[in-house]
């Protein structure tokens, strides 16, 4: 099975975890700032704070923000159920808008409309590792008076019109899921030029104590308070011992995905029914995902069957994602529906991702079209 994403673990990944493992400190060390040091000098922000997760990182944004009971945030529904989660987590409401249906991106253009006096912030999804319309966005935030975050767990590397992505809104979250760009097992980061916003989230990821142990240790003392309510959102040192290793090998990794996508280009613009994403020419896509609309025709073929016959011919594809306001949860707790978001429900209807990460070979990618050149050939005889 040729898997739709998969971690890259080098020797040189695996001593320095290693060294971590046999050192002082594994958790609240030196470690832990050296790679947010290292990210926030790669994207070129004044500060980064690492957590335990995309998700996390996601909760300490929306807490560094205040978003709490009553308040609203904007938010686009094709995109995993953490970036809406988050707003639950706070007490806060999320407002589903569309995306634009040849990208996938938020819609700058149905944002307005959802906005109310309760809107305290917009949630842009770099969906697939496509940046967002930023400049929309920053407008619409600006003339609102309302804070706009960034989920770039799809976009570390990624560029709007020449900067790079994690520091074109006011907090900007990624993930290091080993399916992502680089990785730390489970791991996260927010970044932001804002050093108000980034203490409070070095706070709330530490249960809302307000110095680190670390600090305590050089201080001599023991003593610490909660001044507000916290989580342990804590990462560990070899996780970010990890993360700074994968972080130097980042360039050639996205270059290799950006080579897997133009062969993919070239190779399924000679098979009928299939229609990538639209790529923006202001943009340098970080490739997170390979996305394709398998387009139903008069032939009667569905997205499900091919899914289907690919993974029995051992292409790992996978969908992304339902759209949020169509889970359960989210229709019992909101009452979300079909038609709140009608071009991400028709995307849903059509999307397959296709296997993208970094080691994967040349024989790969040609045995990916190959394949799903057959079954597309296949499928369309059957009803002729």
């Amino acid at each position: 099975m040729i898997p739709y994403g998969k971690q890259a673990i080098d020797d040189e990944d695996i001593q320095v975890v290693v060294d971590v493992l046999k050192s002082d400190w594994l958790t609240t060390g030196p470690k832990i700032q050296e790679f947010e040091n290292a990210v926030s000098d790669y994207i070129g922000v004044k500060h980064a704070v690492a957590v335990s997760s995309g998700t996390a990182a996601l909760h300490a944004a929306m807490h560094a923000l205040k978003i709490g009971p009553g308040d609203e945030v904007v938010l686009p529904s094709m995109t995993f159920a953490a970036t809406a989660n988050c707003v639950v987590y706070q007490g806060a409401t999320p407002v589903f808008v569309d995306v634009s249906p040849d990208t996938l991106l938020i819609d700058p253009g149905t944002i307005e409309a959802k906005l109310t006096s309760r809107t305290r912030a917009i949630i842009a999804v770099d969906y697939a590792g496509q940046p967002c319309v930023y400049d929309r966005l920053q407008q619409i935030a600006e003339k609102h008076r309302i804070n706009l975050v960034a989920d770039a767990c799809h976009a570390l590397g990624a560029e709007y019109k020449g900067k790079k992505v994690g520091g074109l809104a006011d907090l900007t979250v990624f993930s290091f899921h080993p399916v992502k760009h680089i990785t730390t097992g489970e791991g996260g980061m927010i970044t932001t030029d804002d050093e108000s916003l980034a203490q409070r989230m070095r706070v709330f990821r530490n249960h809302g104590i307000t110095s680190t142990h670390s600090q305590r240790e050089a201080q001599g003392s023991w003593f610490y308070e909660i001044e507000e309510l916290g989580y342990n959102y804590r990462i560990t040192d070899f996780q970010c011992a990890l993360g700074r290793s994968q972080l130097r090998k980042l360039p050639q990794w996205l270059e290799k995905r950006r080579n897997i996508a133009a062969q993919y280009d070239t190779g399924l613009a000679e098979i009928g029914g299939i229609k990538p994403l639209t790529r923006e020419k202001n943009v340098l896509h970080a490739y997170h995902l390979y996305v394709v609309k398998i387009e139903k025709n008069n032939k009667g073929f569905s997205r499900s069957e091919i899914y289907k016959a690919l993974r029995d011919s051992g292409i790992g594809v996978n969908v992304h994602y339902i759209p949020v306001h169509l889970h359960p949860f989210y229709k019992r707790a909101y009452r979300t529906g079909p038609g709140l978001c009608p071009a991400a429900e028709e995307a849903y209807e059509k999307i397959l991702s296709l296997p993208m990460y970094p080691t994967m070979s040349d024989h790969d990618v040609k045995r990916v079209i190959e394949t799903l050149a057959n079954i597309m050939t296949a499928h369309t005889r059957r009803f002729v």
